[in-house]
Protein backbone atom coordinates (compact mmCIF):
# COMPACT_ATOMS: atom_id res chain seq x y z
CA UNK A 1 0.00 0.00 0.00
CA UNK A 2 1.16 3.47 -1.01
CA UNK A 3 1.33 5.89 1.82
CA UNK A 4 -2.10 7.94 2.55
CA UNK A 5 -1.55 11.42 4.23
CA UNK A 6 -4.93 12.86 3.01
CA UNK A 7 -8.37 12.56 1.87
CA UNK A 8 -9.75 14.85 -0.78
CA UNK A 9 -13.23 15.37 -1.35
CA UNK A 10 -15.04 16.10 -4.59
CA UNK A 11 -18.25 16.66 -6.67
CA UNK A 12 -19.03 15.19 -10.11
CA UNK A 13 -20.45 18.66 -11.26
CA UNK A 14 -23.06 17.23 -12.23
CA UNK A 15 -26.90 18.37 -12.08
CA UNK A 16 -28.94 18.09 -8.75
CA UNK A 17 -30.49 15.14 -8.24
CA UNK A 18 -29.42 13.51 -11.50
CA UNK A 19 -28.39 9.92 -11.12
CA UNK A 20 -24.37 9.10 -12.30
CA UNK A 21 -22.73 5.81 -11.56
CA UNK A 22 -18.95 4.51 -11.61
CA UNK A 23 -19.47 3.34 -15.59
CA UNK A 24 -20.41 6.51 -16.69
CA UNK A 25 -17.41 8.75 -14.88
CA UNK A 26 -14.91 6.31 -15.82
CA UNK A 27 -15.71 6.70 -19.35
CA UNK A 28 -15.94 10.24 -19.12
CA UNK A 29 -11.98 9.64 -17.47
CA UNK A 30 -10.82 7.10 -19.69
CA UNK A 31 -12.13 8.06 -23.02
CA UNK A 32 -12.60 12.06 -22.71
CA UNK A 33 -9.52 12.50 -20.65
CA UNK A 34 -7.13 9.72 -21.62
CA UNK A 35 -6.68 8.23 -18.28
CA UNK A 36 -6.16 4.48 -17.07
CA UNK A 37 -9.04 4.46 -14.99
CA UNK A 38 -11.95 6.59 -12.94
CA UNK A 39 -9.53 9.13 -11.36
CA UNK A 40 -11.55 8.62 -8.15
CA UNK A 41 -11.23 5.93 -4.94
CA UNK A 42 -14.89 6.17 -3.68
CA UNK A 43 -18.33 7.64 -5.65
CA UNK A 44 -21.36 8.19 -3.30
CA UNK A 45 -24.11 7.98 -4.77
CA UNK A 46 -27.23 10.05 -4.85
CA UNK A 47 -28.86 7.39 -2.23
CA UNK A 48 -25.64 7.53 -0.56
CA UNK A 49 -24.43 3.84 -1.77
CA UNK A 50 -20.41 3.82 -1.62
CA UNK A 51 -19.01 2.39 -4.35
CA UNK A 52 -14.83 1.59 -5.75
CA UNK A 53 -13.71 3.34 -8.08
CA UNK A 54 -10.14 2.96 -9.21
CA UNK A 55 -8.23 0.69 -6.53
CA UNK A 56 -6.96 2.28 -3.65
CA UNK A 57 -3.47 0.83 -4.07
CA UNK A 58 -3.64 2.63 -7.34
CA UNK A 59 -2.70 6.31 -7.08
CA UNK A 60 -5.52 8.88 -8.10
CA UNK A 61 -6.06 11.11 -11.29
CA UNK A 62 -7.88 13.49 -8.99
CA UNK A 63 -6.54 16.57 -7.80
CA UNK A 64 -3.02 17.42 -10.16
CA UNK A 65 0.29 17.51 -7.64
CA UNK A 66 -1.67 16.00 -4.56
CA UNK A 67 -2.52 12.57 -6.22
CA UNK A 68 0.49 10.50 -4.76
CA UNK A 69 -0.38 10.27 -0.91
CA UNK A 70 -4.14 10.85 -0.73
CA UNK A 71 -7.46 9.31 -1.49
CA UNK A 72 -10.12 10.64 -3.60
CA UNK A 73 -13.44 10.59 -2.88
CA UNK A 74 -16.54 12.05 -5.48
CA UNK A 75 -20.02 12.30 -4.83
CA UNK A 76 -22.47 12.67 -7.50
CA UNK A 77 -24.13 16.48 -7.87
CA UNK A 78 -22.55 19.61 -7.52
CA UNK A 79 -24.21 21.99 -9.05
CA UNK A 80 -27.53 23.15 -9.97
CA UNK A 81 -29.84 22.98 -12.74
CA UNK A 82 -28.14 25.81 -14.45
CA UNK A 83 -25.00 24.48 -14.05
CA UNK A 84 -23.72 26.94 -11.00
CA UNK A 85 -21.71 25.30 -8.09
CA UNK A 86 -23.82 24.40 -5.49
CA UNK A 87 -23.85 22.29 -2.36
CA UNK A 88 -25.72 19.68 -3.42
CA UNK A 89 -24.96 16.82 -0.76
CA UNK A 90 -27.80 15.19 0.46
CA UNK A 91 -28.47 13.98 3.92
CA UNK A 92 -27.87 10.00 2.84
CA UNK A 93 -24.97 11.08 0.60
CA UNK A 94 -23.16 13.21 3.79
CA UNK A 95 -23.74 9.96 6.20
CA UNK A 96 -22.18 8.07 4.07
CA UNK A 97 -19.37 10.33 3.27
CA UNK A 98 -18.57 10.94 7.40
CA UNK A 99 -18.91 6.84 7.49
CA UNK A 100 -16.34 6.30 4.81
CA UNK A 101 -13.69 8.91 6.07
CA UNK A 102 -14.01 7.17 9.32
CA UNK A 103 -13.62 3.90 8.45
CA UNK A 104 -10.27 5.28 5.92
CA UNK A 105 -8.66 6.98 8.90
CA UNK A 106 -9.55 3.78 11.19
CA UNK A 107 -7.78 1.73 8.45
CA UNK A 108 -5.22 4.11 7.50
CA UNK A 109 -4.68 6.51 10.36
CA UNK A 110 -5.54 9.55 10.67
CA UNK A 111 -5.46 11.45 7.67
CA UNK A 112 -6.20 15.27 7.19
CA UNK A 113 -9.40 16.14 5.29
CA UNK A 114 -9.79 18.73 2.02
CA UNK A 115 -11.90 19.93 -0.71
CA UNK A 116 -10.48 19.76 -4.31
CA UNK A 117 -10.78 23.79 -3.98
CA UNK A 118 -8.03 24.31 -1.65
CA UNK A 119 -5.50 22.77 -4.27
CA UNK A 120 -6.96 24.86 -7.33
CA UNK A 121 -9.20 27.36 -8.89
CA UNK A 122 -12.18 25.43 -8.76
CA UNK A 123 -15.74 25.27 -6.69
CA UNK A 124 -15.81 21.90 -6.15
CA UNK A 125 -16.84 20.33 -3.64
CA UNK A 126 -19.30 23.11 -3.86
CA UNK A 127 -19.03 23.64 -0.03
CA UNK A 128 -15.82 24.48 1.73
CA UNK A 129 -14.55 21.21 3.83
CA UNK A 130 -13.18 23.56 7.20
CA UNK A 131 -16.98 24.44 7.52
CA UNK A 132 -19.06 21.70 6.85
CA UNK A 133 -16.66 19.31 8.24
CA UNK A 134 -15.16 21.34 10.67
CA UNK A 135 -15.78 19.00 13.65
CA UNK A 136 -13.82 16.05 11.40
CA UNK A 137 -10.49 17.79 10.54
Amino acid sequence: MRPLKRIILHCTATPEGKHFDVDTIRRWHVKDRGWKDIGYHYVIYLDGSVHAGRPLEQVGAHTSGHNSDSIGIVYVGGVDKNGKAKDTLNEAQETAMVNLIKSLREEHGDMSLHGHNEFAAKACPSFKVNEKFDWLL
